[in-house]
């Protein structure tokens, strides 16, 4: 007979397994995506200069929509860019409404040219509207395109780097994920989560294996081989992806190798001050993400409170081997943070935070969907734009 209590106390026991359980498969059978390995700051064996007689003619794409507080810093460190081959700038100005295009003609550049866009056609996200127009307008002329957000500033051998990664381990595109603002509290917070649970999504180690149909890119930075990306469909077979990055990435696995790793090379410089502001971040998308599913959100929501929640709460307020079970858990979360916290040079006491921080997701992924019932999905500079994607999953 079970003494009074006993079924919630082996309730407690069965989710305090099922938490560790989770946990280490995380840690020992999710490709290592936790100890952050795949960078850009491995040596290289060699560079395309040594193996050819000349480097390949590169044309960056810009779209750009309101990014004056930005714009001269990435356009500008595009611009003084040493890369030794053929290397041009389109901007794309998506209707900015100011001055992004003037800001950007005034940094005198021969590299830079401005494209102004037109309306946003139905059927596309006004991102990829924008970068289509950017690779009709560059042509047949260049043999890579470097697909890059408007946010961003490169290092000067950013694109001598990726240039050597694509031709040098024969890849169809190399994609860096672009170190992220994290100044103020809630970056510090909240943004090295952000790339972890991605990270977490999309391993980067599978993406890069050779071989398997796992593809994945990172929207910040994008080196594409032209002649690969027409052979896939071009930018039109993933007009209307709200998260373009990862839909693109596994459209070009279809043609080749990829490659995605972490970098210092490329920093964003969006600023996110305000809670606020990174939970708009993480909404526009986090629902699309799911498919706009019910079902797939209440599962998560219900997967996401077993994994991060239950942990430490049963080892604050458990008993006995439920208690040591949720310890564990909660120790091996916290531990695979740390690699990420190192990459970002934070504190390691974020990592017993991550419940907390997971649980500020969770919030903003529910928001997301309730965003979308409102009919304000995937709201960016104005647009909406979650209803494109589901309208093509439907």
């Amino acid at each position: 007979m079970v003494p009074a209590g006993g079924d919630d106390r082996v309730i407690v026991l069965e989710l305090a397994l099922l938490s560790l359980l989770i946990w280490l498969v995380l840690v020992l059978a999710r490709d290592g995506f936790w100890l952050t390995r795949e960078r850009d700051a491995t040596p290289l064996r060699g560079t395309p200069a040594q193996k050819h007689d000349s480097w390949p003619t590169v044309t960056a794409i810009v779209p750009a929509r309101d990014e004056a507080e930005v714009i001269a810093r990435s356009i500008g460190s595009l611009a003084a860019q040493d890369y030794p081959g053929d290397f041009r700038i389109l901007l794309v100005d998506d209707s900015s409404s100011d001055g992004t295009a003037d800001i950007a003609r005034g940094l005198g550049s021969d590299r830079v040219r401005v494209v102004t866009g037109t309306p946003l056609a139905g059927g596309w996200t006004g991102k990829l509207w924008a970068v289509s127009q950017g690779i009709a307008a560059a042509g047949d002329a260049p043999e890579y395109l470097l697909l890059t957000d408007a946010d961003i500033a490169h290092a000067p051998d950013t694109l001598r780097s990726l240039v050597a990664h694509a031709v040098d381990d024969d890849r169809v595109l190399v994609s860096l994920m672009a170190r992220l603002r994290c100044d103020s509290l809630a970056e510090r917070a909240l943004i090295p989560a952000f790339v972890w649970f991605f990270q977490m999504l999309y391993p980067f180690a599978k993406v890069n294996r050779r071989g398997n149909g796992f593809g994945a890119a990172a929207g910040g930075v994008m080196l594409v081989k032209r002649t690969a990306l027409e052979a896939a469909g071009g930018i039109a077979a993933v007009r209307a992806a709200l998260i373009d990055d990862c839909a693109f990435g596994a459209l070009m696995k279809t043609q080749g190798a990829v490659w995605l790793g972490l970098t210092d090379r490329a920093v964003s410089i969006r600023r996110y001050d305000t809670w606020t502001s990174v939970a708009a971040m993480i909404s526009r998308s986090a629902y699309a993400q799911l498919g706009y599913s019910p079902v797939v959100l209440a599962g998560t929501t219900l997967g996401l409170a077993v994994t991060y929640l239950v942990p430490p709460l049963v080892a604050l307020f458990g008993h006995g081997v439920a208690r040591y079970a949720a310890i564990g858990a909660w120790a091996l979360m916290a531990l695979a943070f740390q690699p990420m916290l190192r990459f970002y040079r934070r504190s390691p006491l974020w990592g017993p935070a991550l419940p907390l921080i997971a649980t500020f997701y969770a919030g903003c992924t529910l928001l997301s969907a309730w965003q979308h019932v409102r009919g304000r999905g995937g709201m960016w500079k104005g647009r909406v734009q979650a209803a494109l994607t589901q309208d093509r999953i439907a």
